[in-house]
């Protein structure tokens, strides 16, 4: 047997795979950080970054076809073939890669980081899985939540809870199916720093109907706005969401970002701010240091500080304007995020909504008379989103909604009769934002 010889763009999504499926890395931090060490070109940066967030994305389907030609559950294999089979059948199924080059490229990984046998092991179901028909024509005998779980690659909890909210397994589908689709990225001007013109000039889209905001065909760490901090990547749905927040100004407010890390809408809210109310005042908090840390490179540092939100009395002043950007599943954001769907649980939704609660009531207490709350979460999911609102509403009577409605400069996408927004990335090109403003009232 000759030395094993990988091809760099396949054994370096055979690592990202591996490292978030075993180490917990997240493949948005991670995959830059690997590209930027290799020396591939731009062709095969791209092919790789297909084959990794593919691989992950589609893991439950792949699991589904891999399973067809095992001699055990799936679960029971080795973990590294369990990744190179994913990696493998992604090739075949999803990819315009001839199938004899999907098994042996993928076989040749498998050398190096498994073994011979190992690698005998892969080549012999791949090669099966090359010589079927992948049309999943079966699926169409199924129940139609257990089709979508297999087809669009998706936990049926979180295919449940888009179903809670939409109520119509058509438009369910198009969402699983938008959720799969690769996505460029939005990067936002900041005001003051760079311009939607500057931005266009050097390549990028303008995003109608946004003021700041355009879509890059290109890798954002290589395009220099974003090198010498004077754009960011943010999609526009948090785009919205700040705008929508910054449509209840009035000159000198005294405005709070109380979960502002990685520091996206922070920097949107100051740099808007700084450019058009300088009697504004701002303060971002992040309670984990390292992501405070990110925050102060996209504002001022003296206007970051690191406390727990939870606890109101760390905070010295009351404020106008509070963003309680809470964390929350991300279910929105499934995308953009390519692992997030299989990390996340029923059980880590139940510890958010507590957290999530626990912050709007800080909030409450740090909010002036007269005073707004934006309450945005990066999921549609109802426990995270209007039964939130409700709840908070019922424990604190001097507050209500104030509607999207009411608010000439604030964006008529996704608006619900209840004045709340809801975005979805099927229907608007965006994460699926959900944002209700709180206002106090006297």
């Amino acid at each position: 047997m000759g030395k094993p010889d990988p091809n760099p763009s396949r054994l370096t999504a055979y690592e990202l795979v591996c490292q978030v499926n075993r180490q917990g890395a997240y493949a948005n931090l991670r995959l830059p950080e690997l590209l930027a060490i290799s020396k591939m070109t731009q062709a095969d940066k791209a092919f790789t970054t297909e084959l990794a967030y593919g691989s992950l994305r589609m893991q439950g389907q792949h699991d589904y076809i891999a399973a067809k030609y095992l001699d055990r559950a799936f679960s029971e294999v080795d973990e590294k073939i369990q990744d190179l089979l994913r990696i493998g059948i992604h090739q075949i199924t999803q990819m315009r890669v001839a199938s004899h080059a999907a098994v042996s490229e993928t076989v040749e990984v498998a050398k190096l980081v498994a073994g011979e046998s190992k690698a005998s092991y892969v080549n012999a179901i791949l090669r099966r899985v090359s010589e079927a028909n992948n049309d999943l024509a079966e699926l169409s005998d199924k129940p139609v939540l257990e089709r979508l779980v297999i087809q669009y690659s998706h936990p049926e909890w979180i295919i449940l809870a888009f179903y809670d909210q939409l109520k119509d397994w058509q438009k369910v589908e198009e969402l699983l199916q938008a959720n799969n689709l690769p996505v460029k990225p939005d990067i936002i001007a900041w005001p003051g720093k760079s311009s939607i013109a500057e931005l266009s000039a050097l390549g990028a889209t303008s995003i109608e109907g946004f003021p700041n905001g355009v879509n890059l065909p290109g890798i954002p760490s290589e395009f220099e706005p974003i090198i010498t901090r004077r754009a960011g990547v943010q999609d526009r749905g948090s785009q919205l969401v700040v705008e929508n927040f910054l449509a209840t100004a009035t000159a000198g407010l005294s405005w709070l970002d109380m979960c502002a890390g990685p520091g996206g809408k922070a920097a949107y809210i100051f740099h808007s701010l700084t450019n058009s109310d300088s009697t504004a005042t701002f303060l971002a908090n992040e309670p984990i240091s390292h992501r405070a840390e990110l925050v102060k490179r996209v504002v001022n540092n003296q206007q970051v500080v690191s406390f727990d939100a939870t606890d109101a009395t760390n905070f010295s002043q009351t404020f106008d304007r509070i963003l309680v950007d809470a964390p929350c599943t991300g279910l929105g954001a499934l995308r953009r995020r390519p692992e997030a769907r299989w990390r996340r649980t029923i059980q880590d939704l139940k510890e958010l909504v507590l957290l999530q609660r626990q912050l709007l009531s800080s909030a409450y207490e740090l909010l002036k008379p007269g005073g707004v709350i934006a309450y945005v979460t990066c999921s549609p999911h109802l426990a995270e989103t209007k039964g939130q609102v409700l709840d908070f509403l019922s424990t604190h009577p001097d507050m209500q909604l104030l509607p999207m409605q009411s608010l000439p400069l604030a964006h008529k996408q996704g608006v619900l009769p209840d004045g709340t927004v809801q975005l979805w990335t099927h229907l608007d090109q965006s994460d699926a934002m959900f944002m209700a403003l709180l206002k106090k009232v006297g």
